[in-house]
């Protein structure tokens, strides 16, 4: 796709109407909320779920922004780094957006940081777990309604230990993520005496796995962590199973193992336990409520993706509500933000110092095709933000 082509078919400019005009604004001025997410290519379906949740919490808040029409600027990233400057400038500059939401992939979260890092417009990531975004490169205008990446794997590194396992074979891919996944698992795993008996991190996105599953069954550990997520997740808990290793040494990792995956990887998934801020059965009010609109009004039911951009929706209604329809003063907008709860579908969350939630995560094992919630593997969990001046 060239740049042309790109820019003019990217933008696609909705509104939704609540009935006036905003009283801080020009007559007839809406909201304007750029969504900067990969409505094309691997992460297309992660993007359009992110958007379908961030259109319905706005929608079903409506009455409660004072007059307030919402324009969404759609800005399809493809999931490319390079990209996320130019979009975000364009949303910054030509567009004028209030708020910013986006993106899914970490890499264009770097790229969007650079250009929106201490501006007036809240950008509020739906996704992307990339632990600078709330450490060092925090910002006051830079909020996040998904996770940081240590939130999920933390937590499974104590769960490890409380089952009486001592030595870890951890596996991932070779980036961001990946690396702080195991990271994160290893901290809390090594500080209570458990041993990484193994740490291998393969060139993303390979999904050559085989030689490593054997030598999983050479090693023989007391349980293997990884993080893998999509077409990688699939495959690796597939040659797991076909191993002979399910059932023989307990398979662990971050929640996105088995997020989205499971109808894919069928039986090799029966036991696998993961850590995540979300379970589709979870049993919260909110989850039964909004698992039933969201299926309403798309005609499926929504996933964790859905969950984190129906959140983003939340914080701004929220804030749109409190501030009575007034968002000229960008500071009484972020101040507002940074002091609300969140009746979240994962349990109610607030947002932490560098602006990421305060959440349960939950461990989960699989049963029967479904991610069953089995406990709270961590309450309240506040990311460390480490390098955050916030």
């Amino acid at each position: 796709m060239n740049r042309t082509k790109s820019l003019a078919s990217a933008v696609l400019a909705t509104t939704l109407t609540a009935g006036m005009s905003l009283g801080a604004h020009a007559a007839g001025d809406p909201v304007k909320i750029g969504v900067m997410l990969p409505f094309s290519g691997i992460y297309a379906q992660l993007g359009e779920a992110g958007r379908d949740g961030l259109k319905l919490a706005l929608k079903e808040n409506a009455a409660n922004l004072h007059g307030a029409d919402i324009e969404f600027i759609e800005l399809d990233t493809e999931a490319k780094p390079s990209r996320a400057p130019e979009l975000a400038s364009s949303l910054l500059n030509q567009h004028e957006a209030d708020f910013i939401i986006g993106p899914v992939h970490s890499g264009v979260a770097m790229g969007m940081i650079k250009m929106l890092r201490g501006k007036d417009t809240v950008m509020i990531i739906p996704n992307a777990g990339a632990a600078a975004a709330t450490g060092p490169l925090c910002s006051p205008n830079m909020f996040r309604t998904s996770f940081s990446s240590w939130q999920p794997s933390y937590p499974m590194g104590k769960v490890a230990l409380e089952k009486g396992y001592k030595k870890v074979y951890a596996i991932s891919w070779n980036y961001g993520m990946g690396r702080e996944s195991l990271d994160a698992f290893e901290e809390s795993f090594t500080a209570g005496g458990g041993e990484i008996v193994e740490k291998v991190l393969l060139p993303f996105p390979s999904t050559n796995f085989q030689s490593h599953v054997s030598s999983i069954a050479d090693t023989n550990p007391d349980a293997v962590f990884t993080f893998f997520a999509g077409g990688g997740a699939i495959k690796f808990v597939k040659d797991y199973d076909a191993m002979g290793l399910r059932g023989k040494i307990p398979l662990l990792g971050s929640g996105f193992l088995t997020e989205g995956t499971l109808q894919a990887q069928g039986d090799a998934a029966e036991g696998v336990m993961t850590g995540l801020h979300y379970a589709e059965q979870l049993d919260v009010p909110k989850n039964r409520e909004f698992r039933e609109a969201f299926n309403t009004e798309y005609g499926h039911y929504p996933d964790i993706y859905a969950v984190q951009g129906y959140d983003a929706g939340q914080a701004i209604a929220n804030t749109i509500d409190q501030l009575k329809g007034d968002i000229s003063d960008k500071q009484a907008v972020i101040s507002t933000m940074e002091k609300l709860t969140i009746d979240s579908p994962r349990g109610e969350f607030t947002f932490s110092k560098a602006h990421n939630p305060i959440q349960n995560v939950y461990l989960r094992k699989v049963k029967d095709g479904v991610n069953v919630v089995q406990s709270i593997a961590a309450e309240a969990l506040e990311d460390p933000a480490r390098g955050c001046k916030l």
